[in-house]
């Protein structure tokens, strides 16, 4: 059993029966109301024990290694630790933290593409020899600061996409990699596997088809060479949705048990990072400022009466904090007002924006929502992907207070499944249906 952080500033709230997540947000809302109006999350760790669940059931024997980088709290990665998942990180603080959660360096992969040579020798003297590779330049420098190390060679995938197109793109082509096996020979440093990763937004599954093929071209490649490869790493890219799971374990199952099938010897991983974390997320921001006019910003339709008002709200977070993807990617959640309001209450085109005053750090540009006062709560959910870790201090920017709550019934789960212990029980405190959380009860940043 993996130990957990003792000395961690954070607990963990088991929810009676009679207690839900929305009946904590609730709670929250008002003791931030009370005290100060603060941007907070309430995380579901119990989420996380479905997913993985999920993923035994549909993805097994495939071994999981979580992409820390998508969320690094403390109380996210003990649980995963605790039920034996790898971690995929990709500098020297997210191996930091992995090892000092007692994970042994063979269940850490350093994927990071373009690697600083003092942390490839930071991983060297931890013991964490398994990395990415994909150019001969990357190669030498490994080779210089790390001689142990065993590379999996990161092979380019044909997944561009629409929205991709101006994505950086990483992995060598097929062709290339005899050309890094033939430096890894000269160089004296092992390679014992693949990896690819095609993008959550790749629509066509077909790619792991190709991908797949590739890799056993170049299994087949190494073995000339005398290289004994026996890790493919089929990246990351999974939504957390359970369809998508089950149409990419359809298509790349047949194709695993030809090329790579279990006598084979090759153990199959994944890095799956936003598929654990996504949904287990609830935010909650401050509406801290409001403008109104009657024009519409540019590029929004026209749908309204000319007479009615166009609002525009500032949070207390935006995109130099929780909302930090949104600078490369589209914010995959709506906004939900917690007051009540009438079903017949009129709605009015309204813009959200963070508190930098920056023209870079608007959230939502278009939407319909009632007419807000400042003080009003606005909820986002699915917020646990790449918005938790290390945060901006732009403009003396406050990161968000973060509850993490679990049920009894998926703590019971967890009891069962015998992925518990005392370091652990440590962490719980109990919350009865209708109680409100203190203070002390939350952990006070985001890690």
């Amino acid at each position: 059993m993996k130990g957990f952080l003792e000395d961690a500033n954070y607990s963990i709230g088991l929810l009676d029966e009679g207690a839900t997540l929305a009946d904590v947000i609730d709670n929250c809302i008002y003791e931030h109301t009370q005290t100060g109006k603060r941007a907070f999350y309430v995380g579901d760790l119990g989420k996380l024990v479905k997913k993985n669940i999920q993923w035994q059931n549909v993805m097994a024997p495939i071994k999981p290694f979580y992409s820390v980088k998508c969320n690094s709290t403390p109380g996210v990665l003990e649980i995963l630790g605790t039920l034996g998942i790898g971690f995929a990180c990709s500098n020297k603080s997210e191996m930091a933290l992995i090892q000092d959660l007692g994970i042994s360096p063979e269940n850490i992969i350093y994927t990071n593409p373009c690697k600083q040579a003092s942390q490839i020798k930071y991983a060297a003297k931890a013991g964490i020899n398994i990395m990415t590779c994909d150019n001969d330049i990357e190669l030498k420098k490994i080779a210089r600061s790390h001689p142990n190390a065993k590379l999996l060679l990161h092979i380019a995938t044909e997944d561009i996409t629409a929205d991709e197109e101006m994505n950086m793109k990483f992995g060598t082509t097929l062709k290339n990699c005899r050309h890094l096996m033939e430096c890894a020979k000269e160089f004296g440093i092992q390679i014992v596997g693949v990896k690819f990763h095609i993008s959550s937004t790749c629509k066509e599954l077909q790619t792991y088809i190709h991908a797949i093929s590739d890799a056993r071209c170049a299994f087949d490649m190494a073995e000339e060479f005398g290289f004994k490869m026996n890790i493919l790493d089929i990246g990351g890219g999974f939504t957390g949705s359970e369809l998508q799971l089950e149409e990419v374990n359809h298509v790349i199952r047949p194709l695993l048990d030809v090329y790579f099938p279990k006598e084979s010897g090759v153990n199959v991983i994944a890095e799956p990072g936003c598929y654990y974390v996504s949904s287990a997320f609830t935010l909650a921001v401050n509406v801290i400022a409001k403008k109104t006019d009657k024009l519409l910003p540019s590029g929004v339709e026209q749908t309204r009466n000319d007479d009615e008002p166009v609002f525009t709200y500032y949070i207390n977070d935006g995109v130099y904090g929780s909302f930090a993807s949104k600078l490369s990617e589209k914010l995959n959640t709506i906004p939900e007002v917690h007051k009540k309001y009438k079903e017949d209450e009129p709605l009015f085109t309204s813009s959200l924006w963070g508190p930098s005053c920056d023209e870079l750090d608007q959230i939502v540009e278009s939407c319909l929502l009632p007419e807000l006062s400042v003080g009003d709560w606005l909820i986002f959910d699915n917020m646990g992907s790449g918005t938790l870790g290390e945060q901006s201090t732009f403009n003396d920017y406050q990161r968000p207070l973060i509850y993490y709550m679990m049920s009894f019934s998926d703590w019971d789960e967890m009891q069962d499944a015998g992925i518990t212990s005392d370091t652990l029980m440590k962490n719980f405190f109990f919350v009865p249906s209708g109680i409100q959380l203190s203070s002390e009860d939350r952990f006070s940043t985001a890690a």
